[in-house]
């Protein structure tokens, strides 16, 4: 694990408070470590899209020292490739950032037009990649498109968990490639495969939440979608998702933030659900139980997401 922190002076971290007991410790399903030079081409996209501004860090170090501090002991890091070709080389980035972290989980990626996506996903998985992450209308495939049913069936077979961005929110609302109607043919063609729709499926959140509801392998992530800053951001209002269905759906939803590439520190991706009342067995699932379930965790002497003890946690008030 690195010892790195973010620096003192980092305004995405010096305002954060304390680490909530019912949040620590957590996993974050759903962070983006990328090529600095990549992430500022992203954020570039969302600011002229969205409108968005960004003061979060870039660097690997600077970002699990965010999270760290704010109590996460284990964070999935998913790539996604933009354009053919260069999957199997930010694979290998991320795995390489991967081996000196004893918290980041990295996924792989795929590009649907590679010449090869059976062997670039088998290769990962190999090299230690814990999942495949797809987004659909950036890549501009279906969650079942034809071209990925090798991949597809190599994470079915290493029995790797897949996520997905598969709803039209914030941007792609007008997108051929999601939306339930073409996950759900991924559901009928893969029900074996566990995979995660990103953003609890907004806009159409309660389609979403019916698959959850209805198949056992199917799990939602909070990213965005219940941060304080949904409504502003993307349009989506976290209370229409009742205290009810959190607890109804616990043992599907699980915590993510999109972290760095938000345009809000880290505190506002969980301030929301830890203001609701909500049981204690909730919040556990949602931050921590679920998400282990949907990577397929066993925790042990190779990932210890104890942060109690942490003397670099106690007291911490940066995140």
């Amino acid at each position: 694990m690195s010892d790195e922190r973010a620096p003192a002076d980092d305004q995405s971290t010096r305002d954060e408070p304390t680490a909530d007991h019912r949040f620590r410790p957590a996993i974050d399903a759903h962070t983006h470590v990328l090529p600095e030079r990549l992430i500022a081409a992203i954020r570039r996209a969302l600011s002229a899209e969205g409108g968005w501004e960004f003061s979060n860090p870039a660097a690997p170090a600077e970002i699990e020292g965010v999270l760290r501090s704010a109590g996460v002991g284990a964070y999935v890091a998913l790539p996604y490739a933009h354009r053919p070709g260069v999957a199997a080389d930010l694979n290998g980035w991320l795995l390489e950032r991967a081996a000196s972290s004893e918290r980041l989980l990295p996924f792989a990626t795929v590009h649907p037009d590679d010449e090869d996506v059976a062997d670039i996903v088998r290769t990962a998985f190999e090299d230690g990649a814990r999942g495949l992450k797809i987004h659909c209308p950036v890549q501009e495939c279906r969650p079942a498109d034809p071209r990925l049913e090798p991949a597809l069936e190599v994470a079915a077979a290493y029995d790797r968990p897949i996520t997905y961005h598969g709803g039209t929110a914030p941007m792609f609302e007008d997108s051929p490639y999601v939306g339930p109607e073409p996950f759900e043919e991924l559901l009928d063609s893969y029900p074996e495969l566990r995979v995660c729709c990103a953003h609890m499926g907004a806009y159409e959140v309660d389609a979403f939440l019916e698959f959850a509801r209805t198949r056992e392998t199917v799990y939602l992530d909070t990213t965005f979608t219940m941060s304080t800053r949904a409504e502003e951001t993307m349009g989506f209002d976290p209370s229409t998702i009742a205290d009810e269905t959190l607890v109804e759906c616990s043992n599907s939803i699980v915590y993510g933030s999109d972290f760095p590439n938000v345009p809000y520190p880290y505190r506002e991706e969980r301030a929301e659900l830890l203001g609701r009342d909500l049981p204690r067995e909730t919040f556990r699932d949602v931050f921590y139980r679920t998400a282990a379930d949907y990577l397929g965790l066993e925790e042990g002497p190779d990932l210890d997401l104890d942060t109690t003890d942490d003397p670099d946690l106690e007291g911490d008030d940066s995140s």
